[in-house]
């Protein structure tokens, strides 16, 4: 799907570089925060641990979500230092649910970012604290003045990150979309509005924090907030019904983790609900309604823009 017209291939190949350039900087930064985890008193931290915690979060992966606290974080003048540790706190939160997800009691995938999960290279043992740890980390960088040194935003960005990650976020979500499977019994009946709410929760919530982590830093107005809180929830929305669609369509060789697996569970999602032809009109509808959200940051929000239509038109 096309979603941009010509007067967009700079500002998408900005966007490019710019993407390309957050995740290797994040990549550095992860590796020093994941080796460099301090303890308490004479404690030490197991060697295997480490290196499972390595194997998770480095190596691999678009780095979207650090992305979009550096580029939200941007639109203020943020200090990208701030920002980058942010983003790292956050990519080890989203590595830790990767981990979990991963597990033969959630998804039971053996692939993940083009490499074995970490309970196929490690055992479910490791791939569980390895999970624990970097969840647990995340709060750690945080909480760090590096982040900011201002205690009370630092305490707003904690805050928000474990309403985000929570029983009303991420976890939830999780939660609802194991019981929609038949986990726990019977599955429970799905329609669009329930797809939608599962989905926000479970990928939305955490997108949604990144923009709101940015307008955090950034001491950003209400209108401003308001604006990336938008755009947030809209490019989350985007962003799942992407994902469906390459379940649907990509192979597991290009998109570096195992495809079909709605169908074979049987899982409702917008792209069984809508059609394709109508979960791509779905998508370019909602690539127009987050360009519309930040009409308050005039052209400093084309970077911004250009990250919707790639959610949008992403393959992998």
């Amino acid at each position: 799907m096309t979603t941009g017209g010509k007067n967009n291939t700079a500002t998408d190949a900005a966007f490019s570089a710019r993407l390309a350039a957050v995740a290797d900087a994040i990549e550095i930064l992860l590796a020093r925060l994941i080796d460099e985890t301090p303890v308490a008193g004479e404690r030490v931290r197991p060697p295997r641990l480490v290196v499972a915690m390595r194997h998770s979060a480095l190596g691999g992966g678009k780095r979207l979500r650090p992305f979009l606290i550096a580029e939200t974080a941007a639109l203020f003048g943020v200090p990208e230092g701030r920002a980058l540790m942010a983003g790292a706190a956050l990519e080890c939160l989203h590595c830790y649910s990767l981990v979990h997800d991963d597990l033969p009691s959630m998804d039971n995938d053996d692939l993940r970012r083009g490499k074995p999960t970490v309970h196929k290279a490690f055992d479910d043992a490791t791939a569980i604290l390895a999970g624990d740890a970097l969840l647990t980390v995340a709060f750690d960088i945080l909480a760090r003045s590096e982040t900011h040194p201002d205690a009370a935003l630092r305490i707003a960005l904690v805050s928000a990150l474990a309403r985000a990650a929570g029983v009303g976020g991420m976890a939830g979500g999780q939660m609802f979309d194991l019981a929609a499977e038949g986990r726990f019994g019977a599955k429970t009946t799905q329609d669009e509005t329930s797809v939608k709410t599962l989905q926000a929760m479970k990928t939305g919530a955490l997108i949604r924090f990144a923009c709101k982590a940015g307008a955090i830093l950034g001491g950003a107005s209400p209108r401003e907030h308001d604006a990336l809180d938008t755009y947030g929830r809209v490019l989350g929305e985007a962003f799942q019904i992407a994902d469906d669609l390459l379940d649907a369509e990509g192979d597991a060789a290009t998109i570096g983790k195992r495809t079909s697996k709605d169908d074979a569970a049987g899982k409702v999602t917008l792209v069984s609900i809508l059609g394709r032809d109508g979960a791509r009109a779905r998508l370019a509808a909602l690539v127009s309604e987050a360009t519309l959200a930040l009409e308050p940051f005039g052209a400093r929000g084309d970077i911004l823009r250009a990250t919707a239509r790639f959610v949008a038109d992403r393959k992998v």
